[in-house]
Protein backbone atom coordinates (compact mmCIF):
# COMPACT_ATOMS: atom_id res chain seq x y z
CA UNK A 1 0.00 0.00 0.00
CA UNK A 2 1.29 3.43 -1.00
CA UNK A 3 0.28 6.42 1.11
CA UNK A 4 1.20 10.08 0.66
CA UNK A 5 0.51 12.50 3.53
CA UNK A 6 0.30 16.20 2.68
CA UNK A 7 0.32 19.43 4.62
CA UNK A 8 1.40 22.92 3.76
CA UNK A 9 5.01 23.05 4.98
CA UNK A 10 5.78 19.36 5.54
CA UNK A 11 7.43 20.42 8.77
CA UNK A 12 5.13 19.18 11.56
CA UNK A 13 1.84 17.31 11.12
CA UNK A 14 2.67 15.41 7.96
CA UNK A 15 6.09 14.47 9.32
CA UNK A 16 4.52 13.11 12.52
CA UNK A 17 1.78 11.24 10.62
CA UNK A 18 4.34 9.82 8.17
CA UNK A 19 6.54 8.53 10.99
CA UNK A 20 3.69 7.04 13.00
CA UNK A 21 1.91 5.38 10.10
CA UNK A 22 5.16 3.81 8.91
CA UNK A 23 5.76 2.53 12.46
CA UNK A 24 2.41 0.71 12.47
CA UNK A 25 3.42 -1.44 9.52
CA UNK A 26 6.87 -1.55 7.91
CA UNK A 27 5.30 -2.96 4.72
CA UNK A 28 3.50 0.32 4.02
CA UNK A 29 5.18 2.71 1.60
CA UNK A 30 4.61 6.08 3.30
CA UNK A 31 5.85 9.47 2.19
CA UNK A 32 5.01 13.01 3.22
CA UNK A 33 5.22 16.29 1.38
CA UNK A 34 4.13 19.91 1.42
CA UNK A 35 2.41 22.29 -0.95
CA UNK A 36 4.67 25.19 0.16
CA UNK A 37 7.55 23.50 1.91
CA UNK A 38 9.26 24.90 4.97
CA UNK A 39 13.01 25.37 5.20
CA UNK A 40 13.36 22.55 7.74
CA UNK A 41 11.43 20.10 9.88
CA UNK A 42 10.12 21.85 12.98
CA UNK A 43 12.46 21.14 15.93
CA UNK A 44 9.47 20.53 18.23
CA UNK A 45 8.19 17.82 15.87
CA UNK A 46 11.64 16.25 15.98
CA UNK A 47 11.65 16.48 19.78
CA UNK A 48 8.20 15.00 20.35
CA UNK A 49 8.96 12.11 17.99
CA UNK A 50 12.32 11.55 19.69
CA UNK A 51 10.47 11.33 23.02
CA UNK A 52 8.66 8.31 21.52
CA UNK A 53 11.76 6.65 20.11
CA UNK A 54 11.73 8.03 16.54
CA UNK A 55 14.67 9.92 15.06
CA UNK A 56 13.73 12.13 12.11
CA UNK A 57 16.50 14.64 12.69
CA UNK A 58 17.93 13.96 9.23
CA UNK A 59 14.66 14.39 7.38
CA UNK A 60 13.92 17.44 5.21
CA UNK A 61 10.61 18.80 3.90
CA UNK A 62 9.71 17.53 0.43
CA UNK A 63 7.73 19.30 -2.28
CA UNK A 64 4.53 17.52 -3.34
CA UNK A 65 5.52 18.04 -6.97
CA UNK A 66 8.12 15.32 -6.46
CA UNK A 67 5.27 12.79 -6.15
CA UNK A 68 2.66 14.00 -8.66
CA UNK A 69 3.37 11.35 -11.29
CA UNK A 70 3.34 8.37 -8.94
CA UNK A 71 0.59 5.89 -8.14
CA UNK A 72 -0.95 6.22 -4.65
CA UNK A 73 -3.56 4.16 -2.85
CA UNK A 74 -4.20 7.11 -0.52
CA UNK A 75 -3.36 10.79 -0.57
CA UNK A 76 -4.22 12.21 2.85
CA UNK A 77 -4.23 15.92 3.64
CA UNK A 78 -3.71 16.80 7.30
CA UNK A 79 -4.35 20.54 7.14
CA UNK A 80 -7.01 22.68 5.54
CA UNK A 81 -4.44 24.70 3.59
CA UNK A 82 -3.06 21.60 1.87
CA UNK A 83 -6.57 20.40 1.13
CA UNK A 84 -7.41 23.68 -0.59
CA UNK A 85 -4.17 23.86 -2.57
CA UNK A 86 -3.67 20.15 -3.26
CA UNK A 87 -2.49 19.87 -6.86
CA UNK A 88 -4.01 17.55 -9.40
CA UNK A 89 -2.08 14.32 -9.50
CA UNK A 90 -1.21 13.03 -12.95
CA UNK A 91 -0.44 9.64 -11.48
CA UNK A 92 -3.15 7.32 -10.24
CA UNK A 93 -4.73 8.13 -6.86
CA UNK A 94 -7.28 5.61 -5.62
CA UNK A 95 -8.52 7.54 -2.57
CA UNK A 96 -8.18 11.11 -1.29
CA UNK A 97 -8.87 11.70 2.40
CA UNK A 98 -8.77 14.74 4.65
CA UNK A 99 -7.91 14.28 8.33
CA UNK A 100 -7.33 17.76 9.73
CA UNK A 101 -5.28 18.69 12.79
CA UNK A 102 -4.53 22.09 14.31
CA UNK A 103 -1.09 23.43 13.43
CA UNK A 104 1.17 23.04 16.47
CA UNK A 105 3.63 25.46 14.86
CA UNK A 106 1.17 28.23 15.75
CA UNK A 107 1.74 27.56 19.47
CA UNK A 108 3.26 30.35 21.53
CA UNK A 109 4.87 30.50 24.93
CA UNK A 110 7.95 29.01 26.48
CA UNK A 111 9.53 25.72 25.44
CA UNK A 112 7.38 23.58 27.74
CA UNK A 113 4.14 25.29 26.70
CA UNK A 114 4.87 24.82 23.01
CA UNK A 115 5.97 21.23 23.55
CA UNK A 116 2.68 20.55 25.37
CA UNK A 117 0.79 21.62 22.24
CA UNK A 118 2.97 19.42 20.02
CA UNK A 119 2.40 16.46 22.36
CA UNK A 120 -1.37 16.95 22.17
CA UNK A 121 -1.31 17.08 18.37
CA UNK A 122 1.01 14.03 18.30
CA UNK A 123 -1.50 12.10 20.43
CA UNK A 124 -4.38 13.11 18.16
CA UNK A 125 -2.46 12.17 15.00
CA UNK A 126 -1.48 8.82 16.49
CA UNK A 127 -5.08 7.98 17.42
CA UNK A 128 -6.63 9.03 14.11
CA UNK A 129 -3.96 7.45 11.94
CA UNK A 130 -4.12 4.20 13.87
CA UNK A 131 -7.89 4.16 13.26
CA UNK A 132 -7.17 4.80 9.57
CA UNK A 133 -4.59 2.00 9.56
CA UNK A 134 -6.94 -0.51 11.16
CA UNK A 135 -9.86 0.44 8.93
CA UNK A 136 -8.12 0.89 5.59
CA UNK A 137 -4.71 -0.73 5.52
CA UNK A 138 -5.72 -3.96 7.21
CA UNK A 139 -8.66 -4.53 4.86
CA UNK A 140 -6.68 -4.39 1.62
Amino acid sequence: MRILILCTGNSCRSQIAHTLLQSFDKNLYVRSAGTKIADKVNPYAIEVLKDHGFDISGRCPVDVRDYLNEKWNYVITVCDGAKESCPNFTGEVSHKLHISFPDPADATGNHDEILKVFRAVFKDIKEKFYEFYLGKCKEE
